[in-house]
C-alpha cells in the first residue's frame, strides 16, 4: 500500500465513524476531507521524489511549497474559526515567506507545537520520506519518533504472538511511523516511576485511556486494540474528544495535538 492509499484508508475510517458518532461528526468529517487532500499531496510529492530524490532536510521545502495553497484554501473554507483565520492570513504569503514558515516548523522552532497548518501540510511529505527510508533532518528527542523526531500523536496497545501481555506502541504525529515503547515510561520527560504515571478511563469510551505524567503534566491518549483491532488510532482518537477536554480542564497538556487541534 503506497502513501496515498494510506491516507485514503484514513479517510474511509473517518467517514465511517462520522456516520456512527453524531456527537463528533463535525471534526471527523473535517478530518476525512483533510486526509483525502493529504493523499493527493502525497501523490504529488512522491512523483517529485521519483524525479529527484529528497534529502530529508529543510532545503527540500522550496520544492514543495507551491503545493500549499489547496490546503490553505481547504482550511479557510472548512476549518474551525481560529484555523480558518490562520489559513486566510497565510494564503497571502509570498513563496519565500511560506517556505520560511515551513522551515521553522521542520527545524523545531518555538511555534512548531501550535502550527497545525504546517504539520498538516508536511505530514504527507514526512510520510513519503519515512516510506522511502530517508531520515528526516530534524531535532531529535528521546521518546519521540525514530524516523523524524516528532512527538507521538497517540498510543495504542496490541497483543503480540507468544506474548503474555499487550505491547505499547506510539504513533508519530508527523510521519505516521509506529514504534514500540516501554509501557511504564513518559515519552515526553522519560519519567519511569509508576506512581507518577497515572492513567484515566471513561465508562463511555472503554477502549481509551489518558496516559499522563505528573512530572511534566503531559499526556498521550491510548487506544486498546486488544479489545477491537479495527480502529486506526490517530483517526479513532477523534471519537473520544470529550476525554481530551476533561484532561485539559484537569490541567494536563496533550503531548501532540490530535487532528481536531486539541
Amino acid at each position: 500500500m503506497n502513501v496515498s492509499d494510506q491516507f485514503e484508508k484514513r479517510t474511509a475510517r473517518a467517514e465511517l465513524l462520522a456516520a456512527s458518532a453524531p456527537a463528533v461528526a463535525e471534526p471527523l468529517v473535517f478530518a476525512a476531507k483533510l486526509f483525502r487532500l493529504q493523499g493527493r499531496l502525497a501523490a504529488a510529492i512522491s512523483a517529485r521524489h521519483a524525479d529527484a530524490p529528497f534529502s530529508g532536510g529543510a532545503a527540500d521545502l522550496p520544492r514543495i511549497v507551491d503545493l500549499l495553497p489547496p490546503l490553505l484554501s481547504f482550511a479557510a473554507a472548512d476549518g474551525p474559526p481560529e484555523l480558518a483565520e490562520a489559513a486566510e492570513t497565510r494564503a497571502s504569503d509570498d513563496p519565500t515567506t511560506a517556505a520560511t514558515r515551513l522551515r521553522v516548523y521542520w527545524e523545531g522552532g518555538r511555534d512548531a507545537l501550535e502550527d497545525y497548518l504546517s504539520r498538516a501540510f508536511l505530514r504527507p511529505f514526512a510520510e513519503v520520506l519515512a516510506r522511502a527510508g530517508i531520515a528526516a533532518d530534524r531535532p531529535r528527542h528521546e521518546g519521540h519518533c525514530p524516523a523524524c523526531g516528532s512527538a507521538p500523536i497517540v498510543s495504542f496497545r496490541k497483543e503480540l504472538p507468544d506474548s503474555n501481555g499487550a505491547a505499547r506502541y506510539l504513533v508519530c504525529g508527523l510521519c505516521g511511523t509506529e514504534w514500540a515503547f516501554n509501557r511504564i515510561r513518559c515519552p515526553s520527560c522519560q519519567e519511569e516511576d509508576p506512581t507518577k504515571l497515572p492513567s484515566f478511563q471513561s465508562d463511555v469510551h472503554k477502549n481509551v485511556r489518558i496516559e499522563a505524567c505528573e512530572t511534566c503534566r503531559r499526556y498521550v491518549k491510548s487506544l486498546d486494540l486488544t479489545l477491537d483491532a479495527r480502529p486506526l488510532p490517530e483517526v479513532d482518537d477523534l471519537v473520544s474528544l470529550a476525554m481530551d477536554l476533561w484532561a485539559i480542564e484537569e490541567g494536563w497538556t496533550r503531548l501532540e495535538p490530535g487532528w481536531a487541534g486539541i
